[in-house]
């Protein structure tokens, strides 16, 4: 076991020192992990809004049951059946026992699913700054690497590509001026 940790931690601590060196890959997969995390909790919050519901029609069908009860137990009170009446309301109080703990059970998925909904929120928060912050990395980079290559263009093929393609205006500034001495002279030698 020794050697595979060891291992391990080589390939950990050499993905970390890649990644430092390329913090957009490394903001890349936060952005990955914060996605995966956000869809984790829309399932999750659609997983509790499925028990919430299931929960409400528990409720509802106990809260039936409940009323049916009570009447049996007016009923077999009013007919002086106290021996039906009585169990009638023992069933009709664990109903009622039954019922509150639904409710119970209800009122902690409402505060799970605020709670979700409240996670959602922070982790579309997160998401978007790192979406920010990778794309100025990401310009930063391309700026670095367009002036590294116009410093490596410049130092390797400037003064080649300015004499080829006359676009230089300092040499053009002395064609120019070479070009009139030219004409100057060609004008004395005529007038002589």
């Amino acid at each position: 076991m020794g050697l595979f940790d060891d291992f391990n931690r080589f390939l950990e601590d050499r993905l970390e020192e890649f990644l430092r060196n390329n913090p957009h890959l490394e903001l890349q997969a936060l952005e990955e992990q914060l996605r995966e995390q956000e869809e984790d909790t829309l399932r999750l919050i659609g997983d509790l809004n499925q028990q919430q519901k299931n929960l409400q029609d528990e409720i509802l069908a106990i809260a039936q049951d409940i009323q049916r009860w009570h009447e049996r137990v007016e009923k077999a009170q009013s007919h002086g059946r106290q021996d039906l009446a009585q169990a009638a309301q023992e069933r009709e109080a664990s109903l009622l026992r039954q019922g509150n703990q639904r409710w119970g059970q209800m009122e902690g998925v409402k505060q799970r699913i605020t709670q979700s909904q409240e996670l959602i929120r922070q982790i579309q928060t997160r998401r978007q700054e790192v979406r920010t912050k990778a794309k100025e990395v990401e310009a930063a980079r391309a700026s670095n690497q367009a002036q590294s290559q116009a410093e490596t263009f410049g130092w390797n093929q400037s003064s080649s590509r300015q004499s080829y393609s006359g676009s230089d205006p300092l040499d053009d500034q002395f064609r120019r001026w070479e070009l009139q001495e030219e004409l100057d002279q060609m004008k004395r030698n005529l007038g002589r």
